[in-house]
């Protein structure tokens, strides 16, 4: 796919990460808070569903209605906007489904459905977008021809992802029958409370993760603007090693923080799993630079793409200071101060729109790059420092700046000074892993011969 046809696809999954917070409304973060600390299990789960489904049938409804209207709002074509609707109300009907495994701890289930999303959606992207042409050109008498569209590749992948969430929903469909539903109106009002800061937060938060994109698209002389946008876009996805492993620990984590909020001193188990993050996000934020070059071949195989590759280590480091920020953002959310989650968020989508509006027409999509790496940045600090005043936890702030410090000026050597030399880049990496295993061999000694003890138990 050539940059400007994968500018287009990067716009239009854009809003959808805008729109994916929207018709949350902050319901996802606020299901754990009250799942926790309600008796009554099932009526949080009944109220939750029933506000989500009425609100995705509503949106649903009205977008169809002024699907002209959402046309011209996101700047994308006619003739995908209706994908893009069903897409965000199916999503939106398994959220609360998602959270209830997370909230019980079901791990296994959580990640088989993901993992079928994600293989499903790949595997029907495969088969439209690279076995389909050829199949059907061999075979011009059968149904695969009559199925195959040329010059159709951008819809196939949002049909692929239609399906995908499709079926998701029906694997996650059983919460929503076999149980005795309850809407408690008195319940829904304080979870809307709740949540309605979150969801300030998650959209500011969203502007941060996505919004440079469509600044890239309305910015940029338009001769070029979506090839830009491609070529930034897919070198952001080398950071999705550092993204991949904060989600899944803040999805493992977050149940966990407000399970524990009433325990005994909760705040040192904080600031211990804050250090476990800090330290293996080190490991990643380095080894993905080192071997930078050896990952683009694999996951950018257009080397029309490669210009970008200078943004990788910033967005890196982005994506590892968003997930610190997550971890240190317990604070706000078990003492139900949601608002500065908001408030945090929407200082870093200033520092965002800011900086991209004023440098893209300089800079290009560096300057989104360091947009993205001064939010994070200045959020994670905000919410150190706030957290310290309302909610103080023990955190290990000289082993932490450490092991980020020295990640950092290794991946910068590594990638900027010896020009991503792979050699003296592996060396930076093995002295880096020595070193932490000099500083953490106890600890890793506790928690692996924990792990083996507990399974041979």
């Amino acid at each position: 796919m050539p940059p400007g046809s994968y500018g287009e696809v990067t716009l239009i999954f854009s809003w959808f990460a805008i729109f994916n917070v929207i018709l949350a409304y902050g319901m996802e973060t606020t299901f754990f808070r009250f799942f926790n600390g309600d008796d009554d299990k099932n009526k949080v789960v009944t109220t939750a569903l029933i506000s989500l489904t009425f609100s995705t049938l509503l949106f649903t409804i009205l977008a169809l209605l002024f699907q002209n209207q959402m046309v011209e709002l996101l700047n994308i074509e006619e003739r995908y906007i209706k994908y893009v609707i069903f897409i965000l109300a199916l999503d939106a009907l398994a959220i609360i489904p998602f959270a209830w495994l997370r909230a019980n701890e079901r791990p296994m289930r959580y990640a088989m459905v993901k993992t079928v999303n994600v293989a499903l959606n790949l595997g029907l992207n495969i088969f439209f977008l690279l076995l389909l042409p050829g199949l059907a050109d061999g075979n011009p008498e059968s149904l695969l021809n009559a199925i195959y569209i040329p010059d159709f590749e951008i819809s196939y992948i949002f049909i692929s992802n239609l399906i995908a969430s499709g079926i998701t929903l029906l694997m996650m469909g059983r919460l929503y029958g076999k149980r005795p539903y309850t809407f408690d109106k008195a319940l829904w009002l304080k979870m809307l409370k709740y949540g309605m800061p979150v969801m300030i937060a998650g959209i500011a938060f969203t502007i941060n993760e996505v919004f440079d994109r469509v600044l890239l698209a309305e910015l940029l002389p338009q001769d070029i603007a979506k090839s830009e946008m491609g070529k930034y876009s897919a070198c952001y996805k080398l950071a999705l090693f550092m993204t991949l492993f904060a989600t899944a620990f803040r999805l493992g984590i977050e149940p966990f923080f407000f399970s524990h909020s009433s325990s005994d001193h909760p705040q040192r188990a904080y600031a211990q799993i804050t250090n476990y993050f800090v330290v293996l996000g080190s490991v990643i934020l380095l080894a993905v630079v080192v071997f930078a070059d050896v990952l683009k071949v694999i996951f950018i195989q257009n080397p029309a793409y490669w210009d970008a590759m200078p943004i990788v280590p910033v967005i890196v480091l982005a994506s590892f200071c968003l997930g610190i920020y997550h971890n240190l953002s317990v604070w706000y959310k078990v003492t139900d101060r949601t608002q500065f989650g908001a408030y945090i968020s929407m200082i870093g989508a200033l520092i965002t729109i800011s900086i991209n509006y004023l440098f893209i027409p300089v800079w290009g999509y560096y300057a989104s790059a360091l947009a993205t790496l001064a939010a994070y940045g200045s959020m994670m600090l905000i919410s150190y420092f706030f957290g310290r005043k309302f909610y103080p936890i023990p955190y290990n702030f000289r082993k932490i700046t450490f092991y980020l410090g020295i990640s950092v000026l290794f991946a910068f050597l590594a990638f900027y000074v010896f020009n991503r030399n792979l050699i003296i880049g592996s060396a930076l990496l093995l002295v880096f892993l020595i070193l932490l295993y000099k500083m953490e061999n106890e600890t890793l000694k506790r928690i692996f011969l924990g792990s083996i003890k507990s399974k041979n138990n």
